[in-house]
């Protein structure tokens, strides 16, 4: 969704921070940097991350680089962890926590037909999400992203104008 909505994102002024991930860099989906894991450690112990957790069997890092850009006064968007918002917030706390949801079947099929998981990786990735999905909480906009692409698309860009993060 994020690489779908670039385009008008960048136009708008919003950063887009490219997550590190301790997968291989052919690996089908984000345009995340693919690390090692020894390269990952290195990098957290070198304080390259603003932020880092693990989940799903991956270590994930967001560059220290979005510090500079919030300092600039510019808006960052970070694909994020469910688990690791409690952290976010408090590190970050005008946030604007953006939960994407979706139907576990349909989750389900994308998750296989994307090729990186096996069907039992797949299905202990939806257990843990069952786990993480939270009760209602005002500080959390929910976007249902079982439909098509482009209507989830328009849903994230609306919020991000009602919320004045874009023009």
């Amino acid at each position: 969704m994020i690489d779908a909505a670039r385009e008008q994102l960048s136009a708008a002024g919003v950063e887009i921070a490219r997550r590190v991930i301790t997968r291989s860099p052919e690996a089908k989906g984000e345009a995340a940097h693919g690390v090692t894991p020894e390269r990952f450690v290195a990098m957290q112990a070198a304080g390259e991350f603003a932020m880092y957790w693990q989940a799903n069997g991956l270590a994930y890092g967001i560059p220290a680089q979005v510090n500079d850009w919030l300092a600039q006064g510019r808006s960052v968007l970070v694909n994020g962890s469910r688990a690791y918002l409690p952290e976010a917030r408090q590190r970050y706390p005008d946030l604007l926590a953006v939960c994407l949801e979706v139907k576990p079947e349909i989750l389900r099929q994308r998750l296989l037909a994307r090729g990186r998981e096996t069907p039992q990786q797949v299905d202990q990735r939806l257990a843990r999400g069952a786990q993480l999905q939270a009760g209602p909480d005002s500080a959390v906009y929910r976007l249902d992203n079982s439909g098509s692409l482009a209507t989830a698309v328009c849903a994230l860009l609306e919020l991000l104008r009602q919320e004045r993060l874009l023009v």
